[in-house]
C-alpha cells in the first residue's frame, strides 16, 4: 500500500487537496471518481514525505463513532443545521481525537464542501461504508435515517467483537499462565533439583535428563536465542501476512482450521451480509456497495469472491449466481439472496441472514469456550504433572535400590 497526494474538483467546482492510501494509482483514482471528484493531479507520495506524516493511530474507538452517528441523527431530526450539529458534537465528545476531526469536518462543511466529502478526508475514523452511506443519505434527503443505520451497523459489529473477545479471554489467560509456570519451573525449580541430582551421582533417567538439558538451554544463552527467534518470527510472519499472496494463503488457512475455521467463516459471512445489507438499505448502488464490502470484509478469500461477483454483475449476472459458484458462501445464504432479489427485498433478506449468522457465531463461541476450558486445564495439568514426575523419578530409583 502506498500514499498518493491528489488535487481534485468537487461537485461544487471547488478544488480539494489531500492524500489517500491505495494499492495502486489506478485504484486510488477509481475511489476518487466514485466519490464524485474530477481528478486534476494524482501523484505517489515520496517515502521521505510519508515518513514525516506517520501517525500512530487516531485514538478514536468504534464505539465513539457509533455514539457520534446516533447523536448526529437525533440532532438532524430535530431540525438543527449540519454545522451547528457538528459544533455541538465536537464539544460534547469525550474523545480528543474525534473532537479534532469533527471540528475539521465542521470547518469544511462551513466552507461549502459536502458532509460526505469532508468525512472522506479522514478514512481511519470514517470508513468507506460510513462515507458512502452519508453520501446516499445526502442525495436522498434522508441523512438522519442513514445515520441511525450506520449507528446500528457499528453497534452490531461491536457486540459481535465483544462476544469473541470475552470468549478468547480465558484461553489467552490460561495460555499465558502455562508459559509463566513452565518458564518459572525451568529457570528456578529444575536447577535446584539438578544440584541435588549431581550430589547423588549416577545416571539420570531419560525423562529427567531431557528436562535438565532443556532447563540448561533455557536458563543460558539458549533462552535469549528463543526470545530473539520468537520476535523475529512474529515480525517475519506479520510482513508475510501483509503481502497479497501471504494474506490470501493465511485467510484461506484460517477458514480450514479444524475447530476455529467454522466460527471464522461464520464471522466473515455475518460481516459480509450486514455490511452489504446496510449499504443497500441506505440506497448505495450494488456495484459500489460490493466494492466497499470487498474492502472491509476482513478476509482476502471472501474479498476475492466478492470482487468476482461484482465483475459478473457488471456483465449482467444476478448476485446469487456468481456467489453460488464460490465455495465460500453456503447454499442457504445464496438461496436467501436469490429470493431477496426476486422479491425486491434484498436489504431485508441480507439483514435477516446477518442476524442468523450473529446467533450462529454466539452459539459457536459458547461451544468453543466450553470446549477450551477443560482442554486448557488438562494441558496445564499434563505439563506440570510430567515435569513433577520427571523430577522425582531419580528419587523413586534410589528408594527402589535401597529396598
Amino acid at each position: 500500500m502506498a500514499v498518493y497526494n491528489y488535487s481534485v474538483r468537487d461537485r461544487t467546482g471547488k478544488i480539494v487537496k489531500g492524500s489517500l492510501e491505495g494499492a495502486s494509482r489506478e485504484a486510488v483514482g477509481g475511489k476518487l471518481r466514485e466519490m464524485g471528484y474530477i481528478i486534476l493531479e494524482l501523484d505517489q507520495q515520496s517515502q521521505l514525505a510519508a515518513i514525516g506524516q506517520i501517525k500512530f493511530g487516531t485514538g478514536v474507538k468504534v464505539k465513539d463513532v457509533a455514539i457520534f452517528a446516533r447523536q448526529f441523527a437525533t440532532m438532524i431530526n430535530a431540525g438543527l443545521s449540519l454545522t451547528k450539529c457538528l459544533t455541538i458534537l465536537a464539544e460534547q465528545t469525550e474523545s480528543k481525537g474525534l473532537q479534532e476531526i469533527i471540528q475539521q469536518v465542521a470547518n469544511d462543511v462551513e466552507a461549502g464542501q459536502s458532509l460526505s466529502d469532508s468525512m472522506s478526508k479522514h478514512p481511519k475514523v470514517f470508513p468507506p461504508i460510513f462515507v458512502n452511506m452519508v453520501r446516499a443519505g445526502e442525495t436522498g434527503g434522508v441523512l438522519d435515517e442513514v445515520l441511525v443505520r450506520v449507528a446500528d451497523h457499528f453497534e452490531a459489529e461491536l457486540t459481535l467483537k465483544g462476544k469473541i473477545k470475552s470468549a478468547m479471554t480465558y484461553p489467552v489467560a490460561m495460555g499465558a499462565l502455562v508459559l509463566i509456570i513452565l518458564a518459572a519451573m525451568m529457570i528456578f525449580v529444575v536447577p535446584t533439583f539438578e544440584e541435588m541430582f549431581s550430589s547423588m551421582g549416577g545416571e539420570l533417567p531419560f525423562m529427567t535428563q531431557m528436562l535438565v538439558d532443556a532447563s540448561d538451554f533455557v536458563s543460558g544463552i539458549g533462552g535469549l536465542f528463543l526470545i530473539v527467534g520468537f520476535v523475529a518470527f512474529i515480525f517475519a510472519f506479520r510482513w508475510w501476512k501483509g503481502t497479497v499472496s501471504g494474506k490470501l494463503i493465511w485467510d484461506g488457512t484460517k477458514l480450514k482450521m479444524p475447530v476455529f475455521g467454522s466460527m471464522i467463516r461464520k464471522i466473515a459471512l455475518a460481516k459480509f451480509t450486514r455490511t452489504f445489507g446496510t449499504l443497500v438499505s441506505a440506497g448505495v448502488p450494488i456495484l459500489g456497495a460490493l466494492d466497499i464490502v470487498a474492502d472491509t470484509s476482513g478476509n482476502e478469500v471472501v474479498a476475492q469472491a466478492v470482487k468476482k461477483t461484482r465483475s459478473a454483475i457488471k456483465e449482467g449476472e444476478t448476485i446469487a449466481k456468481p456467489l453460488s459458484e464460490s465455495k465460500v458462501f453456503p447454499s442457504m445464504l445464496v438461496q436467501m439472496i436469490a429470493v431477496g432479489e426476486e422479491t425486491g427485498a434484498l436489504d431485508q433478506m441480507l439483514n435477516k441472514i446477518a442476524d442468523f449468522y450473529d446467533e450462529e457465531v454466539a452459539t459457536a463461541v459458547d461451544g468453543l469456550t466450553s470446549l477450551i476450558e477443560p482442554l486448557m486445564m488438562a494441558t496445564l495439568g499434563a505439563i506440570v504433572g510430567t515435569m513433577v514426575v520427571a523430577l522425582y523419578l531419580p528419587m523413586f530409583q534410589v528408594i527402589t535400590l535401597v529396598q
